[in-house]
């Protein structure tokens, strides 16, 4: 049940990104500053615009009959370890 959880996840994430548009808008122009001893910055940062346009996703839910495993307790006597730590200073 989990496994198929999820694959529908993950199947749906996959599905969700390759449905986006996306298309440069704006060409990037990066001018790196440059600095000198007085720290004086010179220059431009253009950084590229881009227009995504993303899918509509709609979840919903519906009713279904599946198949689920149950699980039964049921109570034993075992053997289990038991430790017992005595403290350094009370030896």
């Amino acid at each position: 049940m989990v496994r198929i959880a999820l694959v529908s996840a993950a199947l749906i994430g996959t599905l969700g990104l390759a449905a986006c548009d996306v298309q440069k808008t704006q060409e990037g122009d990066v001018t790196l500053p440059k600095y000198s001893v007085e720290k004086e910055r010179e220059g431009n940062v253009t950084l590229p615009k881009y227009d995504v346009k993303t899918p509509d996703v709609n979840v919903t839910t519906e009713q279904k009959t599946v198949e689920v495993p149950t699980i039964k307790k049921e109570e034993r006597t075992i053997e289990v370890p038991k430790v017992e730590v005595t403290p350094a200073q009370n030896k």
